[in-house]
């Protein structure tokens, strides 16, 4: 997943890789569909759940 940043929307990584959806909910983000996910930043939503987003993006990337 070497298209995929942190500074990406969720909507945005959902709609480029949906495959990327259980590991966001695996890592607690349940409202993917939620209109904050949808400009929210991986980043800025790893923050809000208390998450590493660097351990998240190597998730990530290991698909």
């Amino acid at each position: 997943m070497q298209n995929i940043t942190k500074d990406m929307t969720i909507g945005e990584i959902l709609r480029q890789a949906p495959e990327v959806a259980p590991i966001l909910m695996e890592a607690g983000m349940h409202c993917l569909g939620c209109p904050s996910a949808q400009g929210e930043s991986l980043e800025e939503a790893a923050m809000v759940h208390g998450m590493d987003v660097d351990a998240l993006m190597e998730k990530i990337a290991a698909l």
